[in-house]
């Protein structure tokens, strides 16, 4: 038989892969980032240690993924989650977090 996109389409939705390519350790990866680090920027091992994941495979087979589509930068102080990161996961990049003055 052929290969047509409702074939590809749902072969991709069986492995939980989304629409961008992402899967479900990319969207772990970024929401760790947003949750437990308000976004970045984080270093490679702390994003590592709070995945369980090792931090070779974490710079080598997801981060460039993520950071050629626009999901993640790398800056100077550490790993950052991008505004189309937290639009695609359907977040607020600006909680607002309610002070002792609210």
């Amino acid at each position: 038989g052929s290969i047509d996109k409702t074939i590809a389409c749902y072969a991709l939705e069986a492995l939980n892969i989304d629409r961008y390519g992402l899967d479900s350790i990319d969207h772990k990866l970024l929401a760790t980032i947003m949750d437990k680090f308000a976004g970045g920027p984080v270093g490679l091992s702390t994003i590592s240690t709070a995945l369980g994941e090792d931090a070779g495979t974490i710079e080598e087979v997801y981060e460039p993924f993520l950071i050629k589509e626009g999901f993640l930068k790398r800056t100077p102080r550490g790993r950052e989650v991008t505004e189309l990161a937290y639009t695609h996961l359907g977040r607020n990049p600006h909680p607002h977090h309610p002070s002792l003055f609210d």
